[in-house]
């Protein structure tokens, strides 16, 4: 472990630099930190005063920030968390207007950059792909993977961003793509306050980092809280340098570097970060930073105060001990400023802060007023001549407002019209004008949830061609030669996962894959969903083509959460700005075991809004999802059937470009008596009841719905249905599950209440795990002899 207290002007810094320039430098860097100190003071106040909702600064790190942006090159990505404004700041990627814009939640992308207002403060993000949908110059700008709040969130996915330098720069494949990588010199700067290091995912992604042996640059801002608890309660020894020395590097073994360095000593934080930066950029070493000794000058956030919890001895430290004042004491001990100048510089930010934060509000409240005026004009216009007192009432206080939402405007705006139309006054264009807003609103804050250049969904399908003599081979064959043709046609692509390397995968899916197209395009990684999601993330948004497993749909709880907060709501929560095109491979349905049998669609189709979930029934079915979905830019998870791994297929011909249209569900028999939906494993058992069924004439229309996000978008269904008039939901999730869901798709959105004879059913599994052994699964899941029993009850209504 290396400490660092460098208190002389001696910084790591070029030997041809002058005095001049570098006291030129250090004077800029300290306004920096005064200008984003006058920030966080401003901003709290906003807060108070309420002209935004809630804020959290990063007052206190200042210093540090600055010092860690000096090493910053292009190509490298920051992961970070909601105190980073200074490194941004620093590196040119914010301003202070910006800041305030962001704050206020202001919806104009010109205004607010970074997340069109849906983002509190503080959450950043750059541009992956362009409006084409084509990925971007990446190594030849200063990236920022887009912030979310969710503690330690940004770890898992610190890996991917820093595992794909090392890929670039170990896979020749990859030299001829250097808009994407500088031979992996990239570095990731992760950043992450001291008490979200209690977190698993942190342990997780350091453990990955030394494993895997990446250039992962973590800063650790140690404040000595976490909101009201010190860190005592936080971390095993009272420091996290001291918890993570097991993870030490030493000799030729494996690891992290270790930095322990004063978070008020700029001198010694530059130069520490220099060293520990080049080895991570050089060596593709990871490198920790425990910055300790930093203060919190206005406390955790507006949503508190820290002297409630901090004593008088501590907040006085912080006084004493605040980076900015200690910035100055040594600029002023070693002759780089007089007094008169810091004072002058002082007053300068601060000014310019307020001048900026006087331009973002105007920005931000103009356009509201604007619309407040001319709603009140219409109304007045509407109302003239008709006394009420409701109208009147509403109207006034519409136009006292000197700082209204759109909310108050439309709230006004409906009260009026329904105060009008008991009159019997003739509203069409205030409600014509209502409409118009709802809309451009919805817009606002509705809009993104996937990509618009380049969207799966818009992929063509192309039919399958199958031969009179075309060869059978078994589900993981199938799956197994599409994985082949893949990796020969795309370089871009990679894929990883536990077991997936050396062995093929539990099933064989990749097979000899790993020895042919080598070790950096196929590859095993530990048990630890939540870094294998991440390295996707990472690996995707540095424009990969990632393709992460996750061994059973069972594990897939471990990843959950960076799948949910993160990938999810990416495309959304930037305003189109960032992209993730990760695709997750996973297996579920039938199975043996409580823990091996999972279903869980429900839970992912309520968790994963932002992502394309697709539930092909058999191999063949996947390989044209897995293509489809390549061609866009949207992420996905592709549950792959676990018992059709042995079960014959026939082999198509354009196994490498057949397409898998996404929300077109597929009628795999015609019927009229009867519609079946489902998907997955039991449309086999399904189809057992139907034949039998068939025999006695009864007529069942069976429809594969292969994707149920997004669901039935021609409303397939709903023809079925209004020809048959009884309707069947079936799967293998838990009552309530993804079957409450395509039943309200169904029923409710498509209309199809409308057209039934009989009561709609559904039939699922039980509400318990699924027993072990064979006869577990068939009293616990769907059978056939179920699903004909469920028919003839249908029939009989």
């Amino acid at each position: 472990m290396v400490s660092s207290n460098n208190n002389d002007t001696a910084i790591t810094a070029d030997a041809g630099l002058t005095f001049e320039s570098f006291r030129n430098e250090v004077l800029a860097d300290y306004k920096m930190a005064c200008i984003s100190r006058a920030i966080s003071l401003l901003g709290r106040k906003e807060v108070l005063t309420g002209k935004a909702k809630f804020g959290i600064f990063g007052d206190g790190k200042e210093v540090a920030q600055i010092a860690m942006a000096k090493f910053f090159r292009d190509g490298d990505f920051r992961s970070g968390y909601y105190r980073d404004q200074t490194i941004m700041l620093s590196l040119g990627l914010t301003n202070p207007e910006q800041y305030f814009a962001q704050l206020y939640a202001d919806t104009d992308a010109q205004n607010e950059p970074f997340s069109r207002g849906r983002q509190m403060n503080a959450h950043y993000t750059s541009a992956n792909f362009d409006e084409n949908g084509d990925i971007m110059a990446i190594a030849h700008q200063k990236n920022t993977a887009t912030d979310l709040s969710p503690t330690a969130a940004q770890m898992p996915r610190s890996v991917g961003l820093a595992l794909a330098s090392k890929l670039f720069r170990q896979n020749n494949e990859l030299r001829q793509y250097p808009h994407l990588s500088n031979n992996g010199n990239e570095v990731c700067f992760c950043t992450i306050g001291d008490a979200a290091t209690s977190e698993g995912h942190f342990w997780e992604a350091v453990n990955a980092a030394g494993v895997l042996q990446i250039p992962l640059a973590v800063f650790i801002w140690d404040d000595g809280y976490g909101i009201s608890v010190p860190v005592k309660y936080q971390t095993i020894k009272g420091s996290i340098s001291e918890a993570l020395s097991g993870f030490e590097k030493k000799g030729e073994s494996n690891g992290v570097y270790i930095y322990k360095v004063k978070g008020w000593d700029y001198a010694g934080m530059c130069q520490s970060f220099e060293e520990g930066i080049k080895i991570a950029r050089t060596r593709h070493i990871p490198v920790v930073f425990h910055v300790n000794e930093l203060t919190q000058p206005q406390g955790h956030s507006t949503s508190g105060s820290h002297e409630r919890y901090k004593s008088r001895e501590r907040l006085k430290w912080e006084k004493d001990w605040d980076c900015n004042l200690k910035m100055r004491e040594w600029m002023q001990e070693n002759e780089l400023a007089t007094s008169q100048e810091l004072d002058l510089l002082e007053q300068e930010a601060k000014t310019f802060v307020l001048n900026s934060r006087n331009n973002a509000w105007q920005k931000y409240i103009t356009p509201i007023t604007n619309e407040a005026s001319q709603v009140i004009q219409l109304i007045e216009h509407a109302a003239q001549g008709h006394q009420s007192e409701i109208s009147d009432k509403k109207i006034a206080a519409l136009k006292n407002n000197p700082e209204p939402l759109r909310k108050d405007i439309m709230k006004t705006l409906h009260s009026v019209i329904r105060d009008l139309k008991l009159q019997a006054v003739e509203t069409k264009e205030l409600q014509q004008v209502y409409h118009q807003m709802v809309t451009e609103n919805m817009e606002r804050y509705t809009s993104f949830m996937f990509s618009e250049s380049k969207p799966a969904t818009s992929v063509m399908p192309v039919d399958a061609v199958i031969t009179e003599n075309a060869q059978s081979l078994k589900g993981f064959e199938v799956i197994n030669r599409y994985f082949d043709l893949l990796f020969e046609k795309n370089p871009l692509v990679v894929a990883f996962g536990e077991d997936v390397g050396d062995i093929g995968d539990v099933n064989q899916g990749f097979s000899g894959l790993q020895k042919k197209h080598g070790d950096t395009r196929i590859f095993d990684t530990g048990i630890r969903e939540l870094t294998v999601i991440g390295k996707g993330i990472g690996l995707a948004l540095r424009g990969l083509r990632p393709i992460a497993e996750i061994q059973y749909l069972d594990y897939l709880l471990y990843g959950l959460q960076p799948l949910s907060d993160d990938v999810a709501t990416l495309h959304y929560r930037t305003g189109g700005l960032q992209s993730c095109p990760l695709i997750v491979r996973t297996r579920g349905h039938r199975l043996e075991g409580i823990w091996h049998t999972g279903s869980p669609l429900g839970m992912m189709v309520n968790s994963l809004r932002g992502m394309h979930i697709c539930v092909p029934r058999n191999m063949t079915q996947a390989a044209g999802m897995y293509n489809t979905l390549l061609q866009g830019n949207d992420p996905a998870i592709v549950v792959e059937s676990l018992n059709g791994y042995r079960l014959p297929e026939q082999l198509i011909e354009n196994l490498d470009t057949y397409t898998v249209p996404l929300g077109i569900p597929e009628i795999m028999h015609k019927g009229t008596d009867v519609t079946i939906v489902s998907y997955g494993s039991v449309i086999r058992i399904i189809e057992d009841a139907i034949q039998l069924l068939a025999e006695e004439g009864i007529s069942c229309e069976l429809i594969d719905v292969r994707t149920l996000l997004p669901f039935d978008t021609n409303k397939i269904i709903l023809e079925s249905l209004k020809k048959t008039s009884r309707i069947l939901f079936i799967d293998e999730d838990v009552p309530g599950g993804a079957t409450a869901f395509m039943f309200n798709e169904v029923i409710e959105k498509q209309g199809g209440y409308k057209y039934l004879d009989a009561a709609p059913r559904t039939l699922t599994a039980v509400e318990n795990r699924t027993a072990f052994g064979t006869d577990g699964d068939y009293f616990c899941k769907p059978n056939a002899e179920q699903v004909e029993l469920v028919i003839r009850e249908l029939l009989a209504e």
